[in-house]
């Protein structure tokens, strides 16, 4: 079976990481989206409220789709479900050199396993969570940028 982790704060999940998943779903069997701790981000929503709102969003899609937490390094958690991919998201240049530094060091961490890019589709590179999280901040509207799960825990808020 191919299995991937699509490791992430996701803090929101965006149409954008909605698109890679879908995407993805062409290549994998199954595709753990793995929410973990960004130690350089303060979180806006608390992992239980982005792993329900991930978990609303694919509700139709357990089997080949699951939300999980996790902690420590994504390669570890990636050997603990079996895990041979690691699936990421690109939506520019930038992204590309922050990713590509963290797909080398994974694989000196772990040589088996392979990182996987799949590139924006077009209309949703300029979608990042951070972006959203200003916007909510400011009580901005951001049903057009994030899924219904996301504007729904925002008014809960």
């Amino acid at each position: 079976m191919r299995t991937a982790v699509f490791p992430g704060s996701f803090d929101p999940i965006t149409r954008a990481h909605i698109d890679i998943v879908e995407r993805a779903k062409e290549l994998f069997d199954k595709i753990y989206i793995a929410v973990g701790t960004n130690t350089t981000k303060k979180g806006f929503f608390s992992h239980d409220e982005r792993l329900a709102i991930i978990k609303e969003t694919f509700a139709l899609q357990t089997d080949s789709i699951e939300a999980v937490l996790f902690e420590g390094l994504t390669v570890d958690f990636c050997k603990k479900v079996k895990a041979r991919y690691i699936l990421r998201g690109m939506r520019n240049a930038a992204d590309f050199e922050f990713e590509k530094a963290i797909a080398l060091n994974n694989a000196v961490l772990a040589s088996d396993i392979e990182t996987v890019f799949l590139v924006s589709s077009s209309g949703l590179s300029h979608i990042s969570s951070t972006i959203v999280r200003e916007i909510i901040s400011n009580n901005g509207d951001v049903s057009q940028l994030v899924p219904d799960a996301v504007v729904n825990m925002v008014r809960r808020k």
